[in-house]
């Protein structure tokens, strides 16, 4: 059975969710539907004629990509230019394009801790923070005999996060009192007589993020028709998401060192330097694309080197004057999450038994050639 592709995208989302990405930017489905079974999946940097053709011959009718194929409004669509042929092709194969690019640099398990951990950084934050999610109290007055059950659902669906801690809650048994009305089907009880009930008051935290996920998981598991349960906002706040990653690295190296592990681990045949060969590095910022801009955030998180794209003349002048090493392995080397989009999809499919096959496409679409 082949999955829906509103399915595939509640994946991603799940994966990378839309609130996260930088605003204004391009994401979301771009060209074609997602209201039709999803025959392949091709995972890919970039959407040019050659992946299209790709996307073609494994019989894939979605492609997930990381750079948007439309990056401002078309004026008009003409299918004699280079781009408008691709255009063309996807709409004559009925291939959907959709696009997660910021929203997957930023969410926690995305493109720049994929970066951080190729490099062995031990991630201590952002180079620039950006969100934080907002955390709910939840308490829910649960009969004494269903609140383990109760308290499984609430917990496996994300609820009780605490820095390294999960499940956790907090719990008091109490005596109920309700009186169903005559149009009522009370789990317990009857029509017209009060009743006392022993129940648990479970407490947990929950990030706004999956509340909704979290509030539907206990509505399900609870056995009372009309459920009492509270959720308010705390002053405490969650986990905090923003661009780049920043920490120390597990070995400190010298900056030669770690050069040649960024070519090895990036796929890359060469890279632009900027600084001594010989510093020794201890902390390093990481940022997918291009994050020459960020080198003073960098520097001020206290970052030895910043290993990011597409760095310019006047930019290195400054930083390697301000005395931060630069690293520039070139934009393409977001590619990496080729793979482990791949990945995530066909554990998410198989899971669910669903037999829609995930690539991750072998084309290069690096523009630049190293002579």
């Amino acid at each position: 059975m082949f999955a829906k592709g509103q399915t595939v995208i509640q994946y991603m989302e799940g994966l990378a969710p839309k609130h996260v990405a930088m605003e204004g930017d391009k994401i979301g489905l771009q060209l074609g539907t997602l209201q039709k079974e999803i025959t392949g999946i091709l995972v890919a940097l970039d959407v040019n004629e050659e992946v299209v053709d790709e996307a073609i011959a494994k019989g894939a009718n979605l492609i997930v990509a990381h750079h948007a194929i439309i990056y401002r409004p078309l004026a008009q669509l003409q299918v004699d230019t280079p781009m408008g042929k691709v255009y063309e092709k996807l709409i004559k194969n009925d291939i959907a394009v959709y696009i997660s690019h910021t929203n997957l640099d930023i969410t926690e398990g995305g493109m720049n801790d994929w970066m951080a951990e190729e490099l062995g950084i031990e991630v201590t934050g952002s180079i620039e923070d950006l969100h934080s999610d907002q955390l709910y109290k939840l308490v829910v007055f649960v009969p004494k005999e269903q609140a383990d059950s109760v308290r499984a659902a609430i917990l496996d669906a994300g609820a009780g996060h605490i820095g390294n801690y999960s499940h956790c809650s907090f719990n008091i048994e109490g005596s109920g009192t309700f009186k169903p009305d005559e149009l009522a089907n009370p789990y317990i009880g009857q029509a017209g007589k009060l009743e006392q009930v022993q129940e648990v008051r479970i407490e947990t935290m929950v990030p706004h993020s999956i509340k909704n996920k979290v509030v539907a998981a206990m509505l399900k598991a609870h056995p009372y028709e009309e459920v009492a349960y509270d959720l308010y906002a705390m002053e405490l706040k969650g986990r905090t998401l923003g661009l780049g990653r920043v920490g120390k690295l597990s070995d400190p190296v010298d900056l030669a060192t770690l050069v040649e592990r960024v070519k090895h681990k990036f796929d890359v045949p060469t890279v632009r330097v900027v600084g001594d060969m010989n510093r020794v590095i201890k902390k390093a910022a990481v940022l997918g694309g291009s994050g020459g801009g960020y080198w003073k955030k960098a520097l001020r998180c206290g970052a030895d080197v910043l290993v990011t794209g597409d760095i310019d003349y006047h930019t290195a002048q400054d930083a390697y004057m301000a005395g931060i090493t630069l690293i520039d392995p070139g934009h393409n080397a977001e590619k990496l999450m080729k793979p482990r989009v791949a990945a995530f999809l066909a554990q998410k499919l198989e899971k669910d038994k669903y037999s829609t096959p995930v690539y991750a496409s072998t084309i290069n679409t690096e523009p630049f050639r190293f002579v």
